[in-house]
């Protein structure tokens, strides 16, 4: 009975250490939630957690960058010349028009054509009076010189034979004054035709199919050569910082952007508004769509190139008016400064205002930043390499 009892209790005692066994091998041996709660309490009591940054950030120091020297202006923009075509006869109907408005035309040019009938009876009638007048005076040449081989005989008398050679000068004046009215009519002939005067692009017509018109009636306007001027108004401050030859860059409200040279600057300057004209020549007036005569534009001189700081557009906070930019201290937190900005090349802005010595602007994140931040600072991304064309597909590009 003894032994029995004593088996029964070593079952139990080695069931007891397997289940003490079990649970400390799913425990990992680690002590309870309860025991380590005190340790961990009493480890926050002596070290304060640190900080998290507000923002993952990349920054950049402002580099020296070479900028070009302009100088801004507003202007029209009109034809270098434009040339008024007329007509030079009078009274004579429009049969044919040859060109639009738009179209390009050479010098000498047909561009509109009269009625011929009533100009060549004119021109006829011209032929025949000079026909008569020179028979009237071949007949009184005749009479003179016969007059004078008798002047020596005395069958005539002085005054006869004066009579004789003064209707032989009347008769060739008669003759010359025909052949002056042939002329005239020749060239009223020649006058049906109305001629581009020169090379250039017709901007105007007036001229209509059928119309009667007098001689000086405008029917065409022609911009000469095609070309354009911008004529940009330049204060007096500033005008003598303008050359003729110096390059222009004029952009239209449609933002089309051309190429232009300072061809000449005006001598006076106006009283009113203390401004001077400078005229830019610009190219082919057919080659620019966007350019036209009578649009406004605006305009840069360029002057020259000077190096100055510059920083990545993104830097560039407006906050209340004013352009900032946030400055990485030593302890990864930024500051924010108002700065003065100049000119633009391409993603790159210039600092005009003073930026510390060694100064890091932040890049990447700038705008949602505040004054006193923690940041933490990461390098900026590599750009990525744009695949090779091949030189089959760069030719056709091209």
């Amino acid at each position: 009975m003894k032994t029995m009892k004593r088996s029964t209790l070593a079952i139990a005692l080695i069931a007891l250490a397997v289940v003490i066994a079990a649970i400390f091998f799913m425990t990992g041996g680690k002590p309870s939630d309860k025991a380590a709660q005190p340790a961990s309490a009493a480890g926050a009591k002596g070290t304060a957690p640190s900080p998290k940054p507000a923002l993952t950030v990349t920054v950049a120091r402002p580099e020296a960058t070479e900028l070009m020297l302009t100088l801004a202006a507003n202007g029209n923009v009109a034809a270098w010349q434009e040339a008024v075509v007329g007509s030079e006869s009078n009274g004579l109907k429009l049969a044919e028009v040859r060109v639009n408005v738009g179209d390009v035309v050479k010098k000498g040019q047909v561009l509109a054509v009269f009625s011929p009938e009533t100009v060549q009876a004119d021109i006829a009638q011209a032929r025949a009076s000079l026909a008569e007048a020179r028979a009237t005076a071949a007949d009184a040449a005749g009479n003179a010189a016969r007059a004078r081989t008798l002047q020596a005989t005395g069958a005539l008398s002085q005054q006869q034979i004066n009579q004789y050679q003064t209707t032989e000068q009347t008769a060739k004046a008669r003759a010359e004054a025909a052949e002056a009215v042939l002329a005239a009519q020749q060239v009223r002939g020649r006058n049906t035709q109305v001629l581009a005067p020169d090379d250039g692009v017709i901007s105007a017509r007036t001229a209509t199919v059928g119309s009667v018109v007098s001689a000086g009636t405008e029917l065409f306007r022609l911009i000469r050569q095609g070309r354009l001027e911008w004529r940009a108004e330049v204060t007096s401050a500033e005008l003598s910082r303008v050359a003729v030859g110096t390059t222009a860059f004029v952009v239209s409200a449609s933002g089309a952007q051309v190429r232009g040279k300072v061809r000449s600057v005006a001598p006076t300057v106006d009283p009113q508004t203390r401004a001077a004209l400078v005229y830019v020549d610009l190219p082919n007036v057919q080659q620019n769509t966007g350019i036209k005569a009578g649009m406004f534009a605006r305009g840069d001189f360029e002057l020259g190139r000077s190096t100055a700081p510059t920083v990545p557009q993104a830097s560039i906070v407006p906050r209340d008016g004013f352009n900032n930019v946030f400055l990485l201290k030593p302890d990864n937190k930024v500051a924010q400064l108002k700065v003065q900005i100049g000119r633009r090349l391409n993603d790159r802005i210039e600092i005009t205002s003073a930026l510390p010595d060694g100064a890091q602007v932040v890049v990447q994140g700038a705008g949602f930043l505040n004054d006193g931040d923690l940041v933490r600072v990461v390098d900026a991304p590599a750009p990525t390499a744009q695949p090779a064309r091949s030189a089959a597909s760069a030719a056709t590009a091209k």
